[in-house]
């Protein structure tokens, strides 16, 4: 793989603005087996709270019905028993059926194979809209990212007592920064007691200023795709390629997997300013990891218009241009974990085994 290395900081700096400031054993997991499928028999499943505190959780399996249960943790097995419905149905939960807590999961547990626990992914944080659990998705092969173990996030620098009591509710134990050392200072993170707190600057230069492609045929490409697309900021579709072709960034999201797979005492957060776009391409990252399907990740991504409440926030075209550009310079996104992130395979199957279920 070649490295092109740039000498020159105005050219340097132009490309990567759009980036910095701009708010095998690594293979996808096999085919599903009838043993997998039957361990967690759900092939959809969701919940989602109302303004008013009320839920309604939908569900859909090949079980004859499905009990359910509200739970203060995931981890729970026992707690306010609410019903049972068909196999595929659903479940409203009106305000005021529940207490108070931090957060509510809801078990759902099949006449046959294992249980479920879902949660709405947001934890109602008005300080940081965009706080949002990655988990809940179902993979290609039948498995299920874990509800309550990963959280992506705008900027925490103005969370409130009660809001940082909320995380402490939630185990969050490890915080990821993605965010460059201006926006550091400018907006310090404001934490709970015990939470450790860990840098991942995707547009530090403390690793040079090197690119594994022509950082010019980069920046001309994707001024070109982003008119093809009518995208509504050039900065935007210019920063997501770098994002992967920016040989910092590669330590960066290698930090990211890292810090969340070994993290053992509780639950992380990652995010940068907004939250959708160095937050959005690690939260792709780490998706397409567990074998979540593109169009997931996708809607998981493009999600940001509505929790930032702005319907330009993100678009597609540029999340794929990311995926384009893993494509060029590696062939697939295999290749790109394995050279580009230099992930091990032992990381990889770490991650996992802590995020899968079923």
């Amino acid at each position: 793989m070649r490295t092109h290395r740039i000498a020159g900081a105005a050219v340097a700096a132009a490309l990567l603005a759009g980036t910095a400031l701009a708010p095998s054993a690594l293979a996808a997991p096999p085919a599903a087996s009838a043993t997998a499928q039957a361990a967690v028999p759900f092939t959809s499943a969701g919940a989602v709270r109302a303004a008013d505190g009320g839920h309604t959780l939908t569900w859909a399996s090949p079980a004859a019905s499905v009990t359910v249960t509200a739970v203060t943790s995931p981890d729970a097995t026992t707690g306010i028993a609410l019903g049972t419905a068909p196999g595929t149905g659903s479940l409203s939960v009106p305000a005021g059926t529940l207490p108070e807590a931090g957060r509510w999961y809801f078990r759902l547990v099949p006449d046959g194979g294992s249980p479920l626990v879902v949660a709405d992914r947001s934890l109602g944080l008005a300080s940081a809209r965009n706080f949002r659990d990655i988990g809940g998705y179902r993979t290609t092969d039948g498995h299920w990212v874990r509800s309550g173990l990963v959280y992506r996030s705008n900027k925490l620098s103005s969370l409130t007592d009660t809001e940082q009591q909320r995380l402490t509710s939630q185990r969050l134990t490890l915080d990821v920064d993605l965010r460059n050392a201006q926006e550091r200072k400018d907006d310090p993170d404001r934490l709970p007691a015990g939470v450790t707190y860990r840098v991942a600057d995707v547009v530090s230069l403390s690793h040079g200023i090197r690119f594994h492609d022509s950082a010019l045929m980069t920046l001309a490409e994707a001024v070109a795709a982003g008119l093809f697309s009518g995208s509504s900021d050039l900065g935007q579709s210019i920063g997501y390629p770098f994002m992967v072709n920016f040989v910092g960034a590669d330590y960066a999201f290698r930090d990211l997997v890292t810090a969340v797979a070994s993290n053992t005492s509780g639950a992380t957060v990652f995010h940068c300013s907004a939250g959708k776009d160095r937050t959005g391409w690690g939260t792709a990252v780490l998706l397409t990891l567990l074998g979540v399907p593109r169009a997931t990740v996708e809607a998981d991504f493009l999600a940001s218009n509505q929790y930032t409440g702005d319907p330009q926030a993100v678009e597609l075209s540029w999340l794929r241009a990311a995926f384009a550009e893993v494509d060029h310079i590696y062939g697939d996104f295999d290749t790109y974990v394995r050279e580009g992130l230099k992930l091990d395979a032992a990381t990889v199957q770490t991650l996992r085994a802590k995020l899968l279920t079923g």
